[in-house]
């Protein structure tokens, strides 16, 4: 007490009031999240979020500080396959998205034997099983598409402003589509599913829009709307035999050609 001031004071300098009042278990469920962080090591802003968590725990009063490296040995977040992102090309687009204005970036899309120049109006950046998307309006197609975040080969910040279109939503653009890709047409997805593969099908969610029958002998019908059939056909031929398209018949007509084409490298008739 200081009776010249008329007040208390702390007598260690250093002496603070944790800025979180936090439990136990709330505290676990940060250190889980941090762990869960490894996924995107890929991205130039892991190692800016890594640091933020450990302030976060700095904070933390002491009566929760436990030793986190059990967490280590009893957790493990296993990664999918990813692509490598340029930490300049990443900048230059989350400073675009921040401050709005366009940005130049050279594109080469897969397959092209060279990258080709675009103008972008970033809107938004969306993750999808190892890449990142950035979606804008591209001046040269004038319209809105996607790129490949890890196929941007350069990019500059311009000095020209932009403002993103009346009406653009993000969930309306990618719509109903099994992925990342989307088409103006939308297809009912019908596909069988055997009886061994059957409870992997029914333990999990597959499309916001999916109904699923069980037939009498064990076999699965999935079902759901899409705007694109390019990653539905992936995914079934991934099943194997295991699964077999119901409909749409272009789709049917889709797996049934590339099932002749793998055939045909391996000479089965």
């Amino acid at each position: 007490y200081d009776s010249a001031k008329r007040g208390y004071y702390y007598t260690e300098p250093n002496f603070f009031l944790p800025f979180v009042d936090i439990k136990e278990s709330e505290f676990f469920a940060i250190c889980i999240s941090e762990k869960a962080l490894k996924q995107y090591e890929n991205t130039p802003f892991y190692d800016k979020l890594a640091a933020v968590f450990e302030k976060i725990k700095g904070f933390l009063p002491d009566t929760i500080r436990v030793n986190t490296t059990w967490i280590d040995t009893h957790y493990t977040f296993l990664q999918e396959s990813y692509t490598d992102i340029k930490p300049d090309i990443w900048e230059i687009i989350a400073r675009s998205l921040r401050v709005g204005k366009q940005i130049r970036i050279s594109h080469q899309k897969a397959g092209a034997e060279a990258a080709t120049p675009r103008t972008v109006d970033p809107y938004h950046i969306v993750s999808y099983r190892g890449e990142w998307y950035l979606i804008g309006y591209c001046h040269t197609r004038k319209d809105i598409v996607r790129f490949a975040v890890s196929r941007i080969k350069s990019a500059r910040l311009l000095d020209k402003a932009y403002t993103v279109q009346e009406g653009f939503c993000i969930e309306e653009f990618l719509g109903s589509a099994f992925g990342i890709m989307s088409d103006s047409k939308e297809y009912r997805v019908k596909i069988r599913f055997s009886k061994e593969q059957a409870p992997y099908i029914l333990e999990r969610q597959w499309h916001a829009s999916q109904s699923v029958k069980e037939n009498r002998d064990g076999t699965v019908d999935l079902s759901f709307n899409t705007s694109s059939l390019f990653e539905v056909k992936r995914w079934v031929l991934s099943w194997g035999a295991d699964a077999k398209v119901l409909g749409p018949k272009k789709l049917v007509d889709a797996v049934k050609d590339e099932v002749e084409r793998i055939a045909g490298e391996y000479c089965i008739k």
